[in-house]
């Protein structure tokens, strides 16, 4: 059909500057295992630090920042190079951490 709009994985794939639909796809699932990974392992660390998971308040807010927030990025790159994605990954956390510092 001409002239209609791309669907979201083509769109993806055209943000993100991807080959092909695989590995738009591939992506998705470092992100999806990422999310699940840190879901799992959350509960335990806290657990470890004796922090409560059922009440919320500052510390644990700062907690989660200092620690799962940046096991999160240690995770994503691990699941992307399990998938083959690692580069693709890798030049995101640049970007990240370039943003964060203030440099362009």
């Amino acid at each position: 059909m001409r002239g209609s709009k791309p669907n979201f994985l083509e769109r993806l794939k055209s943000k993100w500057q991807l080959n092909n639909l695989l590995q738009v796809v591939l992506v998705l699932i470092v992100f999806a295992l990422t999310g699940f990974t840190i879901l799992f392992i959350k509960k335990p660390i806290f657990d470890f630090l004796g922090v409560s998971m059922e009440r919320g308040g500052f510390w644990k807010t700062v907690l989660y920042l200092m620690l799962v927030l940046p096991l999160y990025q240690v995770i994503l790159l691990i699941w992307g190079f399990v998938f083959g994605q690692f580069h693709f990954f890798w030049e995101k956390e640049k970007a990240f951490f370039r943003r964060i510092i203030g440099r362009k």
